[in-house]
């Protein structure tokens, strides 16, 4: 199996973004694979979000929900870029209807009424 297909099976990725001094910043995130992107949701306030407002550079590795990766795992670089709310609203959707915890969350937040901070999304190019 590649590199490729290993990162669009897995149920987690560690996205690598970069500061502006370089430095690279892992964090591990749910991802669903969408034609030759893979879509990622996350707070508009995350640093993930202004990394790549000022550095659209990134690595992905499958890795497990703490963001552990395996020791022969393969990172590869791609071009992130974000999404508007229209996309970021189909991403949601799709990766609802890959990760059940999103539903189950989803319908708390609204059978509770609770306010929702804004989300982007984020397509990333391999």
């Amino acid at each position: 199996m590649s590199a490729l297909d290993e990162i669009r099976r897995s149920k987690h990725i560690s996205l690598t973004t970069y500061r502006k001094n370089g430095t690279s910043v892992s964090t591990p995130v749910w991802h669903v694979p969408h034609g030759d992107e893979l879509l990622v949701v996350t707070p508009s306030g995350s640093w993930k979000v202004k990394r790549i407002r000022n550095n659209s550079a990134v690595t992905v590795t499958a890795c497990d929900v703490r963001g552990r990766t395996a020791s022969d795992a393969t990172a590869l670089p791609g071009t992130a870029r974000l999404l508007d709310e229209a996309e970021t609203e189909a991403a949601r959707g799709l990766l609802a209807k890959r990760y059940v915890m999103s539903r189950v969350g989803n319908g708390f937040a609204k059978l509770l009424r609770l306010r929702r901070q804004p989300m982007t999304g984020i397509a990333v190019t391999l």
